[in-house]
């Protein structure tokens, strides 16, 4: 059976476990807590004969760049998210000029089809109005031409737990012709730079610009990088509007040290620290032991 590890979209393993990860591939498994249910663990194999491909979500994967050798018995591939917000918003992402170097050097080690760009989600404030989005698009693809083949976009969705953190940032989703206006805007640029745009779980239909729905767990790529056809069913546990293919993912909520805005894999800070101090790079969970953690997820 085909199994696809997504690494992670609860948290920002490059950028924060990369050790606990390569411990992981080291020994061949990984345990994982149901997020519902901390008292149910599932044991995963990551032998390369078990394991179909390996996505990777982040906004920093810059501390894997000198072990990506240790992936070469894998298929995988990066969704870097690379946005134009201010530490209002991202705080505690390194400067924007500094991400673009490091998007550009994992291109360079790994091939332009291993790294789409996620310029996701997008939102609206009294700074970073529709223009200001496709100005910023149109500087960050200029840097990026050449190193990436497809750019992922989604719009914010106003999650009942990140509101309060919004507070003060005048921060809004772009209404429908809102959308239409940056999607032509994006598609436009991208057109220039030699890069493919699609949507991400986005109900609004903009195959006019040429911009499809895509699905970021993607089972036609990794079959492609891997050279062999795989059957995968679409993932039952996603948003209807989600594309992506069943996978298995290894990370854990409250564990990403970004703190950005918007974080919908996020509840609240007090949870990431005492997550984090439960962290230990030899341990198979990505957080402490089933004890620790029985009523902290």
């Amino acid at each position: 059976m085909a199994m696809i590890i997504s690494c992670s979209r609860r948290t920002d393993i490059p950028a924060f476990y990369s050790n606990w990860f390569f411990n992981r591939l080291r020994d061949g498994f990984v345990q994982v807590q149901n997020p519902m249910n901390a008292g149910q663990v599932r044991r995963i194999s990551l032998a390369p004969a078990d394991v179909d491909g390996i996505v990777f979500w982040t906004k920093d994967p810059a501390p894997m760049l000198e072990r990506l050798h240790l992936l070469g018995e894998y298929p995988f591939y990066f969704q870097f998210t690379l946005t134009p917000y201010a530490e209002n918003i991202e705080p505690h992402l390194p400067p924007k000029t500094k991400l673009m170097d490091t998007f550009l050097r994992l291109s360079e080690k790994t091939g332009k089809k291993k790294v789409i760009w996620r310029y996701d989600p997008i939102l609206l404030t009294d700074r970073m109005t529709c223009e200001d989005h496709i100005d910023c698009f149109g500087e960050m693809a200029e840097r990026l031409a050449g190193s990436t083949e497809k750019c992922v976009i989604s719009f914010i969705d106003m999650y009942r737990h990140i509101q309060s953190r919004m507070n003060g940032l005048s921060v809004r989703p772009p209404d429908d012709s809102e959308m239409r206006r940056l999607a032509q805007g994006i598609a436009r640029i991208a057109r220039r730079f030699g890069i493919r745009v699609e949507t991400c779980a986005e109900k609004i239909d903009v195959a006019d610009l040429d911009i499809g729905h895509g699905k970021c767990i993607d089972d036609r790529l990794i079959g492609e990088l891997a050279g062999r056809d795989l059957q995968i069913g679409k993932d039952k546990y996603q948003r209807e509007l989600c594309g992506c293919v069943a996978s298995v993912d290894i990370g854990r909520y409250n564990t990403c040290g970004h703190l950005c805005k918007y974080c919908y894999a996020n509840v609240s800070r007090k949870k990431i620290e005492e997550n984090r101090l439960l962290h230990n790079e030899e341990s198979p969970l990505l957080a402490g032991g089933i004890g620790d953690q029985k009523n902290n997820h």
